[in-house]
């Protein structure tokens, strides 16, 4: 005969598990449903109600302004400027949120996951953890959130996060407009669902950083995909043709050699190579 105590203990066991799962669904139960593929409903520029470049009018400060200018003199000649991109450099918040490939959102009750196929996945914290005294800095930051905002149907409706604890650089969008130098930029986002339209989804955007003369707030705006969806992977390294060697950069040409990318470009610095006759 079967060991009663056995018995009960595995059934206690399944008991709990089964607790453990309602618990768990009702926990998952209390968030929005943004399951599913979302794109950007503009092109590639920071702020999508105005065009890329000096027409996004930056809040710069006159250092960061001066050197936003000469990137752009700098790409107008061929150069790169200060996208660095072609390097294969993460974008970094805030531009990955620009989402040039479609993202994805999976909500977990302690983590919400953005992905794409082009940029560094991001993590949003909403375990209630607080700052830590030290940030270990990169691109992406490190973000913390909070959900807000309960719907008639007791679900939140809105994802509250601030970033912090950068490393650069970053731009805001390929015509070189710089965050600063010093990593300090304070992020904060509000990402939610319009109200009267579930496969359209906002996140209002306010960038703190000490190349600003003030915070600069934009809003993007993003739409959910509902055919089947089809998911595009993108290794910048791939066929990657840009060469940067200290601050300049050159293009390998066709048929494999280190070529110019604007008038009059000089050579690199060629002294670790012997003469080749």
């Amino acid at each position: 005969m079967p060991d009663r105590k056995l018995l009960a203990t595995l059934a206690g066991a399944a008991a709990l598990c089964v607790v453990a799962g309602l618990a768990s669904a009702q926990d998952l139960s209390k968030y929005p449903d943004w399951s599913g593929q979302w794109k950007r409903t503009s092109g590639i520029q920071w702020d999508p109600s105005k065009p890329l470049g000096p027409a996004q009018k930056p809040p710069l400060t006159p250092e960061y302004q001066a050197r936003y200018e000469a990137n752009l003199r700098d790409q107008a000649a061929g150069g790169q400027g200060d996208d660095r991109t072609g390097a294969c450099i993460p974008h970094g918040m805030p531009r990955v949120m620009t989402v040039v490939y479609p993202m994805e959102i999976i909500i977990m009750p302690k983590t919400t996951y953005i992905l794409t196929d082009y940029t560094v996945p991001r993590r949003v914290f909403t375990d209630g953890r607080q700052w830590p005294e030290e940030l270990e800095p990169t691109f992406n930051g490190l973000s913390i959130g909070r959900w807000v905002d309960e719907g008639p149907d007791g679900r939140f409706t809105t994802l509250e996060v601030e970033t912090r604890g950068f490393k650069g650089p970053r731009t805001y969008e390929a015509s070189g407009i710089r965050l600063h130098d010093d990593g300090e930029s304070i992020i904060k986002e509000r990402i939610y669902q319009d109200k009267n339209d579930k496969n359209t989804l906002y996140d209002e955007i306010t960038t703190i950083d000490h190349a600003l003369t003030r915070p600069w707030t934009i809003t993007k705006k993003y739409v959910r995909e509902t055919r089947p969806l089809i998911w595009y992977f993108n290794d910048c390294a791939e066929n990657n043709r840009h060469i940067f060697i200290g601050d300049e950069s050159y293009l390998i040409s066709e048929d494999g050699y280190l070529m110019p990318v604007k008038k009059g470009q000089k050579a690199p610095d060629m002294r670790y190579f012997k003469d080749a006759k």
